[in-house]
């Protein structure tokens, strides 16, 4: 669906802001970019339907490469793009109706098409009873679900979502993401998602690509990255166990007792693994500390576990573990 292949970007100020970025991104994905802020996260957003210009690179969408379009093809290209920003930039002149017709003025669609265009796609977003508003008088979220609709107009095959959420409370966040979640469903479109808040990988991605200094450090499936990240900045994003328990690991270690992390996906989430390991060896298992989360493609668990007993006993419950299915790592060896 889309390809980006060796994608740089580097202003006129000489700031190389998206580093030989390569990605693939397919069909009904609800792909998430996330870094911290000045990653690279948004330049390559806009790259993508050439909002900014690549300095280098190809960016294929539907076997089409859309840097070496002439003005005119992208403006057309552009249509089966729709994009939604942080901060909504809704016209305040215009109602809620005006808004999402604006988009369809733009387009040059019939005026007797625009009027039943609209009201479907304030009934999709949810504000059939807002068309008379202006952006003054909504809400965040309502605000934000206006601009999706804005989005829509066209008919999009992908969605891009530029930090939609960020400016939002929690309980709107998670709103906007069930819509976004919601209308990727009942249309299949192919969403690409940036954002600094992990909880929108979490709970709306399927996958997930970490960015850092412009470039793509982690990539693959949000349960293998949310389970078993490889590098600090996506155990920094994550924090996938509270920042006081390599704390009580020093505290807790204690000669003859080995301290395991141990991490876990989907259905094992739900089993008493911990209780077995210690009726089928014999072993004393200490749970210092975890988390389940619930991420929207399985839950993944991780668990950080003392064992005591005979060392004999506690390798063997850890090769237990691992033939499981779990994936160990050896905090404290007990030595």
């Amino acid at each position: 669906m889309i390809k980006i292949i060796s994608v740089n970007k580097i202003y006129p100020n000489g700031f190389h802001a998206v580093k030989n970025v390569s990605l693939e991104i397919e069909k009904g994905d609800i792909y998430g970019i996330i870094g911290l802020s000045g990653a690279g996260k948004s330049s390559l957003i806009r790259l993508i339907n050439r909002l900014e210009e690549p300095t280098s690179g190809q960016i294929i969408i539907d076997n089409e490469d859309i840097t070496a379009l002439d003005k005119t093809s992208l403006l057309e290209r552009r249509k089966k793009i729709g994009m939604i920003f942080q901060h909504f930039n809704l016209l305040s002149s215009r109602t809620v109706y005006g808004n999402v017709a604006f988009a369809l003025e733009i387009a040059k669609w019939e005026k007797s098409k625009i009027n039943s265009r609209v009201k479907e796609l304030l009934e999709l977003v949810e504000l059939t009873d807002k068309s008379i508003y202006y952006p003054s008088q909504l809400s965040g979220g309502q605000k934000q679900r206006v601009a999706i609709a804005r989005a829509l107009a066209n008919s999009p095959d992908i969605l891009l979502s530029d930090e939609a959420t960020s400016a939002l409370d929690p309980k709107t966040t998670k709103s906007i993401l069930e819509l976004i979640k919601n209308i990727q469903r009942k249309l299949g479109l192919t969403v690409l998602m940036i954002t600094h808040q992990m909880e929108v990988i979490r709970d709306t991605c399927n996958k997930v690509a970490v960015m850092s200094e412009g470039e793509i450090v982690e990539k693959g499936g949000v349960h293998h990255v949310f389970s078993e990240p490889k590098t600090l900045i996506t155990r920094a994003l994550i924090s996938n166990l509270p920042n006081d328990e390599d704390n009580k690991v020093e505290f807790l270690k204690n000669k003859g007792n080995k301290i395991i992390r141990a991490n876990f996906m989907g259905s094992i989430t739900r089993e008493p693994i911990i209780t077995k390991a210690a009726r089928k060896f014999d072993v004393d298992l200490n749970i210092i500390g975890g988390t389940i989360e619930n991420l929207a493609t399985m839950n993944i668990g991780h668990l950080v576990i003392e064992l005591g007993g005979p060392m004999q006993k506690q390798q063997e419950a850890i090769d237990w573990f691992k033939e499981e299915g779990l994936n160990i790592e050896v905090m404290y060896d007990g030595i």
